[in-house]
């Protein structure tokens, strides 16, 4: 499994706490920024994050910033990216079995780093269930497809 992780300056202290703890799990991560607690917009980072995941070159992304919203927010305007913002364990086994979730976004003003990390293993450790919730992922597939059809881009805009 690889991710990719970021965050702007409020979210800096639980990425770090969260690359950690990636780390520890032998699981690979490329982290891409920001670098510490200096201002840092976080269109900036999610849009870094969400088109390498969207490009496939990791299989899931983690991103936070002080609420989480602005992550999600951002990184859901990258075609092929379906980012969940999750606080609690709950939100993240069913962005992952319902919802295909690609990219995990969460708030560290919101959040603490126990629950934090709760979030993020339950979320890399669920898969997503198929059948009906494969329509439902399929329809917004075919809805960014249209889309992208419509204002002539690819993927790669």
């Amino acid at each position: 499994m690889r991710i990719a992780i970021g965050s702007d300056h409020r979210g800096y202290r639980l990425k770090q706490r969260l690359a950690q703890w990636l780390n520890e799990r032998d699981i690979r991560f490329h982290d891409f920024g920001c670098l510490g607690e200096r201002q840092v917009d976080y269109p900036d980072v999610a849009i870094q994050v969400a088109r390498a995941v969207a490009q496939g070159d990791y299989d899931h992304g983690i991103l936070v910033c002080g609420t989480g919203i602005g992550m999600s927010i951002t990184a859901n305007k990258v075609p092929g990216i379906r980012a969940a913002l999750c606080h609690s364990i709950f939100m993240a086994r069913m962005a992952r079995e319902h919802n295909d979730a690609n990219v995990l976004c969460m708030g560290g003003d919101v959040v603490g780093a126990d629950l934090a990390l709760e979030i993020a293993r339950t979320y890399l450790e669920s898969t997503f269930q198929g059948e009906r919730h494969a329509r439902r992922v399929g329809k917004i597939a075919a809805f960014e497809a249209r889309v992208r059809e419509v204002e002539g881009r690819t993927a790669e805009d």
